[in-house]
């Protein structure tokens, strides 16, 4: 909006825009013939905060408008008078909008959370400690609803949950009577929760306990003789390995994927590809995460013979196309690092905040990269407002640290989806 239907008055920033482009003058320009007038600099930024309302003229600055245009003050003034009105509406409109995404955040968690406390891993062992052959799939159901509370909530809400359920499942294997096949869907399922507990650990920078976790999920995924959870353990250990520092994080996501078979779900080999091409582009072997991410970009778009694993869920076209730009923006290759992040953050709804600041600091960094400095500042206030109320430290982490100069981008951490969380 630019004009008040009451009594067609124009904003000022508009205003100011449409009458030096009809003069054909540049801001700079406008500054300099405005410099001229006052015997003293104006810089081309003042003239551009007017014009995008981000400063408004005051009366000595407007009585210069007046002679430089021609306009009278008073037209200048009402100009001014509509912007700080608009302004007054668009942060109203705002906070309404923060609100209602806060809103959705807690029914989304709700919904998430809504019908776990159902089924109780405790209550499905009888008294004579006989397990059914329905029991792991009904573990299966209730794990998946867990993992859901991971795309609304930080490891600091969910890790002692997932914990306990783990414990619980564990237990239950150990002490339960059943066949074989039942046997293995248990382990499997272990397997998933362990992966859970070690994620939302890693989320709280608990990283020898998320080792811990990984190791039981890579030895519960064996004995379950699933390969596709095997790989996915071995990636989540490659991914740590990358954060504390270690050497293996290469080799354990080349491991991850040499576990797949021929019918790996497309899904799981797209996952289990890019969790390698960002390994090789943390190691800076740009040609082999290229290589990597178009394994990943081919294998998301082929259709499998049926759904994937529920721990893969959330892989799609988006989350590879963020990968591919995380991977790009590491190798400081922003020009093509942020057509990718910018089209897939485009489609991300605010009620995913952690995700969505995680990876819009890496846009922010692909933008300092180009040179976009005041660009990548906006972006990292964006990151700061997202990350806010948040249990997770890579949220923190994406806020500048102590050595960190005030305004520039945050240091990239870990992010959940693109580089494998909730796949737990």
């Amino acid at each position: 909006m630019t004009t008040n239907e009451n009594d067609g008055v124009e904003a000022i920033g508009p205003l100011l825009r449409r009458l030096r482009m009809a003069g054909g003058r540049t801001q700079e320009e406008l500054a300099a013939a405005l410099s001229a007038r006052r015997g003293y600099p104006l810089e081309q930024g003042a003239v551009s905060r007017w014009e995008t309302h981000e400063r408004l003229p005051d009366p000595a600055s407007r009585a210069l408008l007046s002679a430089e245009f021609g306009v009278p003050e008073e037209e200048l003034r009402r100009a001014v008078t509509l912007a700080r009105r608009l302004r007054r509406q668009e942060k109203k409109d705002e906070t309404d909008q923060e609100n209602d995404v806060f809103d959705r955040r807690g029914f989304m968690t709700a919904s998430a959370g809504a019908g776990i406390a159902v089924i109780q891993p405790s209550s499905l062992l009888s008294s004579g400690r006989k397990i059914g052959a329905d029991v792991p799939k009904q573990l299966s159901h209730r794990t998946a609803r867990l993992r859901r509370l991971d795309d609304f909530m930080g490891g600091g809400d969910t890790y002692q949950m997932y914990v306990r359920e783990l414990e619980d499942t564990t237990r239950l294997a150990d002490e339960g009577v059943y066949s074989e096949a039942t046997g293995r869907g248990l382990r499997g399922i272990i397997a998933e929760q362990a992966q859970l507990a070690g994620w939302a650990a890693y989320d709280v920078g608990n990283y020898e306990g998320a080792r811990g976790h990984y190791m039981t999920a890579l030895a519960a995924s064996r004995a379950a003789d699933d390969t596709a959870l095997e790989g996915n353990s071995l990636a989540f250990l490659a991914y740590l390995e990358w954060a504390v520092g270690g050497g293996s994080g290469i080799r354990f996501a080349a491991a991850a994927y040499e576990t797949l078979g021929p019918g790996t779900a497309p899904s799981v080999r797209a996952l289990l590809a890019d969790r390698l091409a960002w390994q090789h582009a943390t190691a800076g072997n740009d040609r082999e995460a290229d290589y990597a991410l178009g394994v990943a970009e081919e294998a998301i778009h082929e259709h499998g013979d049926g759904p994937g694993p529920d721990w893969a869920y959330w892989v799609d076209p988006d989350e590879i196309a963020i990968m591919t730009g995380r991977c790009w923006a590491e190798l400081h290759r922003p020009l093509r690092a942020i057509p990718a992040l910018e089209e897939a953050l485009a489609r991300y709804d605010d009620t995913r905040a952690r995700d969505k600041a995680l990876y819009l600091s890496w846009l922010a960094s692909a933008y300092l990269d180009a040179g976009e400095v005041e660009h990548s500042t906006a972006i990292t206030a964006r990151v700061f407002d997202l990350s806010e109320g948040l249990a997770s430290i890579r949220s923190d982490g994406a806020r500048p640290s102590d050595g960190q100069a005030v305004g520039a981008p945050p240091v990239p951490r870990p992010g959940r989806r693109a580089t494998g969380a909730c796949e737990g």
